[in-house]
């Protein structure tokens, strides 16, 4: 993994350069001599893939690159939705030091000047394109973040809802019932995620015969609702032999300020109440976006190594953060649950040490920042909040971190400012979350979760006498990952 060796001219030029004060001046020498990035998102994927262990969804592209590359087991999002998950992961500063926790606030609104992830890249002679969704979606006025990329990204602008079957010809009828689900034999292509493949696979093309290294960042909408993947992923699936949720009840003794009301599946004023048949065909058609993503995930590593570029390319995939199908009696994001804060997390390198060997090392979103940096030889940058992976990436058996953080605010989706903030510490063995009042600081409720007998977080054990000694070293962790 030794990709950018120093020499002796190189170090010198790069100390000049920095006395000099030229902070880019050291990227044309050597630049073709770094690695490429292919830098992939998936949008509401839950930590539940094939290669995780779920028998029951079908991954198999994923599950390939998983065999090349180091799949992380326990990696986390910074917070369960979109806009916060991803302003942190793109500038490697946490939600509390952003002070981002809701949907419309942009980053570039509270750190104009942040130096994002890609942007990084660029001022060091790279060449940055992104196709798709990678930054929040809509609502801003600044669409995406133009000041990340090389050429104007593509496919990155637009709401959920308007992923609508686009086709020549008559539309075929929708064969499902729900009303968050679609179910219509279109060619992939028809929807957002087909269309981004193509892009990205051009954008691949026109990358190859170019000396300069690429970071192609590719956002796939899916398995984002609503479940509307092509008939022929349905097709994968039998709903009569597909598990309904495995942990549907409110967890015993769990504070209701942990809950939320799942308004993305629900409704906002009038909710719905599921029947089982709606239940079924949802967590159905989430598995069938799900491998409809993994196709398209598939299409673009197959051009990657047809072009002969996969040689000298970090892959990485991720999702922005988990998701509820009926467990707990939620729907959607927005706790800091196992199922909402756990995500996917790979990264291939072209020269992997024990390819194909997960590690149980817990890892967070946040961490991809210093890591892609780390492993293409580019300067540090300062005041970043996560930590390397490297040495994970060298060695299975390495921890980089004692704990992994995650937050929601309560109301999950707020006007001005949250009335109660949720911290959760994620260690090897428990999930420890601290809910405050958000202006006095003062506590609300605690929950404690021990991964070791209750895997679902079915039973909150906070307020039991033996846990009290895991209760304060969960304590000290929260010190050193939020700042508030």
């Amino acid at each position: 993994m030794n990709y950018t060796p120093p020499t002796l001219i190189r170090t010198f030029l790069f100390l000049m350069c920095m006395v000099l004060g030229l902070s880019t001046c050291l990227a044309p020498l050597g630049a073709a001599d770094r690695p490429n990035v292919l830098f992939i998102a998936a949008d509401d994927l839950r930590n539940d893939l094939g290669c995780l262990g779920n028998e029951e969804v079908l991954t198999p592209h994923l599950d390939r690159l998983a065999e090349q590359g180091r799949l992380f087991k326990h990696a986390y999002c910074q917070q369960a939705v979109c806009n916060p998950s991803r302003a942190s992961l793109m500038t490697g500063l946490r939600p509390d030091t952003l002070g981002i926790w809701d949907l419309p606030t942009h980053f570039r609104d509270v750190r104009p000047q942040v130096v994002t992830l890609p942007q990084h890249f660029m001022q060091h002679g790279y060449f940055t394109q992104n196709v798709g969704k990678i930054y929040h979606n809509w609502i801003h006025d600044l669409q995406g973040d133009p000041a990340s990329w090389s050429v104007p990204a593509a496919m990155h602008f637009a709401n959920h809802g308007s992923d609508t079957p686009q086709v020549t010809g008559e539309l075929p009828p929708n064969l499902a019932s729900d009303l968050k689900c679609e179910c219509r034999d279109v060619p992939d292509d028809a929807y957002f995620d087909g269309r981004v493949a193509d892009l990205a696979i051009q954008a691949l093309q026109q990358r190859q015969a170019s000396s300069t290294p690429f970071f192609l960042a590719v956002g796939f909408w899916k398995p984002h609702s609503p479940f509307n993947a092509p008939k022929k992923y349905w097709d994968l699936y039998d709903r009569s032999q597909l598990s309904p949720p495995a942990n549907p009840e409110w967890p015993t003794d769990a504070p209701r300020i942990a809950w939320h009301n799942s308004r993305e599946i629900l409704g906002r004023k009038e909710p719905r109440v599921l029947d089982e048949a709606s239940v079924m065909e949802m967590r159905h058609g989430y598995l069938a976006a799900i491998s409809y993503m993994d196709a398209q995930v598939g299409r673009v590593l197959d051009e990657l190594e047809r072009l002969d570029l996969r040689k000298n390319t970090i892959v990485v995939f991720w999702s922005d953060h988990g998701y509820h199908l009926g467990e707990q009696t939620l729907w959607a994001k927005t706790s800091n649950f196992e199922l909402d804060a756990a995500v996917p997390l790979m990264i291939a390198t072209p020269e992997m040490h024990a390819a194909g060997t997960a590690t149980g090392s817990l890892a967070e979103l946040l961490d991809m920042y210093p890591t892609l940096i780390d492993l293409c030889g580019l300067p540090a940058v300062p005041d970043l909040e996560g930590k390397s992976l490297k040495p994970i990436l060298e060695n299975p058996q390495a921890t980089v971190r004692s704990a992994a953080f995650t937050q929601h605010p309560r109301p999950a989706y707020y006007d001005e400012q949250p009335e109660v903030m949720g911290r959760s510490v994620r260690t090897a063995r428990y999930r420890y979350t601290e809910w405050r009042d958000f202006t006095s600081g003062d506590l609300m409720a605690t929950e404690l979760y021990d991964h070791e007998t209750d895997p679902l977080e079915t039973i909150n054990v906070a307020a039991l006498p033996e846990y009290q000694q895991a209760i304060r070293e969960c304590q000290q962790l929260k010190l050193e990952g939020f700042s508030l």
